[in-house]
């Protein structure tokens, strides 16, 4: 069973009192172990693609499935379950506290869900995004490659089966950017979650194992590495 399935989705937005079609009858399946890039021009579609994929928002029409289980069909809470247990978020604003450490910031999901662990979780995470010797540090003593890497690290930590990535490369320089893209290609290898990025990026466009090409709310071309 796939991951993520969309089926037929459609999403309508009401804008001035006019209806304004962001996704058009959109089918898409992703499996685990899957580095999916989204790509299209800005207004295609691709940040509500990853907001219904995130049970952030649910469809007009169609079914938007995560695990089998159809996010239409939950309530408030069973989507904030959902959120929680199965789907990782990276933002490219990183969002994270400047009141907290490093280490602090990426247990905080775990603390609010009761974990007892979390501090050795959000070690063990920070470890895998190699930045265990900057535990201590807060945000504003880091660089943008490194705070994004402890968004990465904060939106592992709770062993999420869906990684969504919007823009994640898109306040990097260059190199910086191929640093995080490459970080998420091995999350989706090693980990063998289902990863998803919108992205204007070339360069996760030639990485990624399926490229999705989206234009006016459609996609136009789904390929394969």
């Amino acid at each position: 069973m796939p991951m993520l399935r969309l089926q037929n989705v459609t999403k309508d937005y009401l804008t001035d009192g006019q209806r304004v079609r962001a996704l058009d009858e959109i089918s898409l399946e992703v499996s685990r172990g899957e580095f999916v890039a989204l790509v299209g021009r800005s207004g295609c579609g691709k940040s509500t693609l990853l907001n219904l994929a995130g049970a952030m928002d649910l469809p007009t029409s169609g079914q938007v499935l995560l695990d089998g289980v159809a996010t239409s069909s939950l309530k408030d809470s069973g989507l904030t379950r959902l959120r929680r247990e199965k789907i990782g978020f990276i933002f490219q604003s990183f969002q994270l506290l400047h009141t907290l450490n490093v280490v602090e910031n990426v247990e905080l999901p775990l603390l609010l869900a009761g974990n007892q662990n979390a501090r050795a979780v959000a070690t063990e995470r920070l470890a895998w995004v190699e930045l265990d010797g900057l535990a201590d540090r807060y945000p504003h003593q880091l660089s943008g490659g490194q705070m994004q890497r402890v968004a990465i690290a904060r939106g592992l930590v709770h062993s999420p089966s869906l990684v969504l990535a919007d823009e994640p490369t898109g306040n990097l320089d260059t190199s910086t950017g191929n640093t995080i893209l490459a970080l998420l290609q091995r999350l989706a290898r090693e980990l063998n979650t289902a990863t998803i990025i919108a992205t204007h990026s070339i360069e996760a466009a030639a990485l990624a194992s399926v490229l999705v090409r989206l234009r006016d709310g459609k996609i136009q071309e789904i390929s394969r590495n």
